[in-house]
């Protein structure tokens, strides 16, 4: 049970992390490496400076959903695994985490509908930045899609998980 209880916390913490920075890091989609965009920017680098010129995206509905989604699933992950450290020391023996697990379970759902919405509705999105059949989802759009499957199964795992002494 110990190795359980390790390997669901690794997981949480990993997830966390992973969602954490497909929040925050600036790529969601991507043009030849050269330009990306992210929930927040659209930068482009400059090969005279070395360095990333970056300006606020333009703010669409879509755009919105997602980046309010993102941070929802941040914002339960974080719930998720705070509640759980205080169960986990104040919970009597044999307690089952439903509510860790059902916050871990809205945090993917979260996350899932992001991804969902940026997927379909990425034209929109882009609406203003180049053309769309030159650039590729990027890894921080992909580590998105990667959360979802993980923040399920935990949540699953902690619905399952009893408390032991």
């Amino acid at each position: 049970m110990a190795y359980l209880l390790m390997f669901v916390t690794l997981l949480h913490l990993i997830t966390l992390a992973m969602l954490f920075i497909a929040t925050m890091e600036k790529s969601w989609w991507e043009w030849e490496g050269m330009e990306n965009s992210d929930l927040w920017y659209n930068c482009r680098f400059d090969n005279f400076t070395g360095t990333w010129l970056c300006a606020s995206s333009k703010e669409t509905e879509w755009l919105q959903a997602v980046q309010v989604l993102m941070v929802l699933s941040v914002v339960f992950s974080s719930v998720s695994f705070l509640v759980f450290l205080g169960q986990l020391f104040t919970m009597s023996k044999g307690g089952l985490f439903y509510f860790t697990g059902l916050c871990q379970v809205f945090a993917g759902l979260a996350a899932f509908s992001a991804a969902l919405i940026y997927t379909l509705h990425n034209k929109e999105i882009l609406q203003d930045s180049r053309e769309l059949t030159s650039g590729h989802f990027g890894y921080c759009f992909i580590l998105a899609w990667v959360c979802v499957p993980l923040l399920l199964c935990s949540g699953i795992i902690y619905v399952h998980l009893r408390k032991k002494e």
